[in-house]
């Protein structure tokens, strides 16, 4: 039942005492007199509390439209917690102050997953070490040595991260006029080069049939098989498909439309749905329809992990350094391209290619009826490859098989 003003008031507690208003709003009444508003809330799976002030300052209706603001954060997918903290560092000059205004003022255009990899790398390398430090009085070799002790965990690519973390943190320092300048810059050529990552994949025919008649004989979930049957046929990023939902799925259009919010490009992108890919896609909607997602966990209200089907592929056999949830989509780039289709439409159906966000927010479309007769026959040429497979087995065994590495 709601809390009135006249129940606040004459209110008194022998030991800590919660009166509940209702949708996470309380009053935590404590044995001395004191009365603290409380909102309670969910963000990312994990319970937090949030303070909304101290009664009679902050009246019941005062807090009532708090709740309100933050509610509002929440469903616009803002952690109330984190942006208060951020605030309260707006206008100092502390390197932690100007990283975590510089990362309130930019963030919103990142994708979530990764926002969260540039915060935390600044939370657990850089802000231990130089977040009480003026901006403006940093000194190279303070930052190097952040950076060395990365380096010295084997972390070689956090490192240059980092460093070029510390390099935009800096010249918003120096756009602000907290800074002199960006001393990032003297320490290009500090660090070894970074090791770039290729992902290992499948292009021999024979060995490309034996991995999908593998995966059809996989004898796991049936979400996760479907997860697997599903990649080679669409080659998303694997992270856009293992948080796929149903509301972006026009089955009889055959058509699956990602919000720009779910792509790295933060740019919407349209994947034409062969017919293979619909049966898939039938097969699954009774089992999973309800969740509102395509594939989810153990939690039927959160996406199943991002090692699911890289767990799966090393069930069959395909070790990581053979095949991993990536790999379909250099699969599909190579073969698309020996098989002689337009290299402009293969990587628009990679979701490549157009740097300017603005005009390829208007271009996602692009080449789509192409696109549309590429992904049909590219299904077509899948299930070729499967059926010449079973009629000739494949000479090289799991762990043998031929790999090629392909950016």
């Amino acid at each position: 039942m709601p809390l009135t003003d006249v129940t606040i008031r004459k209110v008194a507690a022998a030991k800590p005492l919660r009166l509940v208003d209702g949708e996470g709003l309380y009053l935590l009444v404590n044995p001395n007199g004191s009365k603290w508003w409380r909102f309670d809330y969910r963000f990312d799976g994990r319970r937090k509390t949030i303070s909304l002030g101290v009664y009679p300052e902050t009246a019941l209706i005062d807090a009532r439209t708090k709740r309100a603001e933050v509610k509002h954060q929440l469903a616009n997918g803002v952690d109330p917690s984190v942006k208060r903290r951020i605030e309260r560092h707006v206008g100092e000059d502390t390197f932690e102050a100007v990283a975590r205004e510089w990362f309130m003022r930019f963030s919103p255009g990142w994708a979530k997953s990764h926002s969260d990899k540039i915060i935390r790398r600044l939370e657990l390398n850089l802000f231990p070490w130089l977040g009480k430090r003026p901006a403006g009085q940093i000194e190279p070799l303070e930052i190097l040595v952040c950076l060395r002790r990365i380096e010295g965990r084997g972390a070689l690519d956090t490192a240059h991260r980092a460093l070029q973390n510390v390099g935009q943190v800096l010249r918003y320092a120096v756009a602000t006029g907290r800074a002199p300048r960006d001393i990032s810059a003297d320490l290009r050529g500090a660090l070894p080069p970074a090791r770039h990552i290729h992902y290992p994949t499948i292009v021999e025919p024979r060995e490309v049939g034996a991995l999908l008649n593998a995966i059809d004989s996989y004898r796991g979930s049936v979400v996760v098989r479907c997860a697997l049957k599903l990649s080679p046929y669409v080659f998303t990023r694997p992270g856009e498909l293992r948080k796929a939902s149903w509301s972006e799925f026009d089955l009889d259009r055959g058509e699956w439309r990602i919000p720009a919010e779910r792509m790295k490009s933060r740019v919407p992108h349209i994947v034409p749905l062969s017919e293979q890919a619909v049966a898939i896609l039938l097969e699954l909607k009774p089992l999973t329809e309800s969740s509102g997602l395509l594939f989810p966990g153990r939690d039927n209200q959160k996406p199943m992990s991002d090692n699911t089907v890289n767990a799966a592929l090393r069930r069959l056999g395909y070790e990581k350094d053979m095949f991993t949830a990536h790999s379909f989509r250099s699969m599909a780039s190579t073969l698309l391209n020996e098989l002689g289709w337009n290299p402009d439409a293969i990587e628009r159906q990679l979701s490549h290619g157009e740097r300017n966000k603005v005009r390829a927010a208007y271009n996602h479309a692009q080449h789509l009826p192409e696109r549309r007769k590429m992904m049909t026959a590219w299904a077509d040429h899948l299930d070729r490859l499967k059926r010449d497979a079973k009629r000739e087995p494949a000479v090289s065994r799991h762990k043998k098989r031929g790999v090629k590495l392909a950016a």
